[in-house]
């Protein structure tokens, strides 16, 4: 049966984070495996950034019902394919450049561009910064719920949701 668990945990510098993963304890994927997998495709599109701290093995492993060696299986495997770097009791993070993610020079060129965009529109619509900002918010906030959220006003606290089959 498929199971969707919200976990929330506290980046670096205090910030409120949210996840959202999918496990099957039904299926024929290890949770390790699946724990490992939604991770690491977080971290690959940006939605886990480069130094966030990630919960700890224990938190994460009481928040979505699986033994801390499953939680500590899933981020060993992710140290050793360099996305993850343990830093003892300082916690668990994502390393600064991990493989298989968009460089951050990337992802930053293509924000400007969707702004870009996005400023085109609402100028040939003739809307004002006030209205364009209250629909991209709402556009936000639906999208949030869609996801089974709630909408916080701060996409660092949108909550992710990836699955792996």
């Amino acid at each position: 049966m498929l199971h969707t668990k919200r976990v929330a945990f506290t980046a670096q510098h205090g910030f409120p984070r949210r996840i959202v993963l999918r496990l099957d304890d039904a299926g024929t994927v290890p949770r390790f495996e699946q724990l490992r997998a939604q991770l690491a495709v977080m971290v690959a599109v940006g939605r886990l950034e480069p130094g966030c701290r990630l919960p700890t093995v224990r938190d994460l492993a009481g928040q979505v019902g699986l033994a801390p060696g499953t939680v500590a299986r899933a981020y060993r495997e992710l140290e050793q394919e360099g996305t993850l770097a343990g830093r003892g009791r300082a916690g668990t993070f994502v390393v600064d450049d991990p493989p298989h993610s968009e460089p951050h020079l990337e992802r930053r060129r293509r924000l400007t561009e969707a702004a870009r965009r996005f400023a085109a529109e609402i100028r040939q619509l003739g809307i004002g910064h006030e209205d364009a900002a209250a629909a991209l918010q709402q556009a936000s906030t639906e999208l949030v719920a869609q996801e089974g959220g709630t909408p916080t006003g701060s996409p660092i606290g949108d909550p992710v949701a990836v699955q792996v089959p």
